[in-house]
């Protein structure tokens, strides 16, 4: 017992020192006001009441709103993937969640140029479409990018928590359903769907949580007036340099994050 305490002693100081330490930062920040040279404990609530001007809270409700159809879309796309893969054998599943997280291998931001090229006024696909004689399209800096920058680097998040609870799901569950007269919709419904909502939650919770965060898709593929929370907190600690009302977004963005988490594990204990 004594040896496993030591050993987990480096990892436990360096859990402090890059979660702990600036964890305790961004909060005396947020509760400091503006001007301050030196940080005190003199707490104030400006940083926090500034958010909610009408012009920060319009960012969290479009930042709300891409999230939701964002995850909305990865549900409706994922799920029959995930359970078109767990209907195969174990070697081609394999192969399958293989080419579903090989994208996850290359940094988001070369994804997101990649996307940069192909959406672009004279990328790939308008290109493709001048050859079949139909006008180019505008998508760049759009609702519409954006929105297939966040679905195609977050849909691996979605697809495999749901193949998970689908691949665990005891089978004679399924064909005892069958015997008892079930029909295909009814045994999908009251059995398939019923144990596969842990990696539906799960699933909606991740992306929704890193489509609200995300500051580089945006940012890229929906020019720099494109301003969601994300990028509200990057431009706050790098180009406005207000270090204060960035630190109380990203509190604010923490809070929400942890109130949607509660949520999500409450309706999950309820389907269980």
């Amino acid at each position: 017992m004594k040896q496993f305490k030591r050993l987990i002693i480096p990892y436990f100081i360096w859990a402090v020192v890059i979660l702990v330490i600036p964890l305790i930062l961004i909060v005396l920040y947020a509760f400091t006001t503006e001007g301050n040279e030196v940080l005190t404990f003199s707490f104030t609530w400006g940083n926090f009441a500034k958010f909610l001007e009408t012009t920060y809270l319009n960012v969290i409700l479009k930042s709300f709103r891409l999230g939701i159809l964002t995850t909305a879309i990865c549900l409706l796309l994922g799920y029959p993937l995930a359970f078109i893969i767990a209907k195969c054998s174990e070697k081609v599943q394999n192969t399958l969640i293989l080419l579903v997280t090989i994208p996850m291998w290359i940094n988001m931001l070369l994804r997101t140029y990649a996307w940069m090229n192909l959406l672009a006024d004279n990328g790939i696909i308008n290109h493709l479409l001048s050859l079949l004689g139909i006008s180019p399209v505008t998508m760049m800096y759009t609702d519409f990018s954006v929105m297939v920058g966040l679905i195609c680097n977050f849909m691996p998040f979605m697809i495999i928590p749901i193949h998970t609870s689908l691949n665990k799901m005891d089978k004679s569950l399924i064909e005892a359903a069958y015997d008892l007269g079930a029909n295909r919709f009814q045994t999908f419904w009251r059995v398939t769907w019923k144990l596969s909502i842990p990696g539906v939650v799960n699933g909606i919770m991740m992306v929704f949580l890193l489509s609200i965060s995300s500051f580089v898709i945006p940012k890229l593929l929906g020019g720099g007036q494109y301003m969601l929370i994300g990028n509200l907190i990057e431009s706050q600690f790098i180009s406005v340099g207000d270090w204060n009302f960035g630190s109380a977004i990203s509190l604010i963005l923490a809070a929400i994050i942890l109130i949607f988490m509660g949520l999500m594990k409450q309706m999950d204990k309820q389907d269980e």
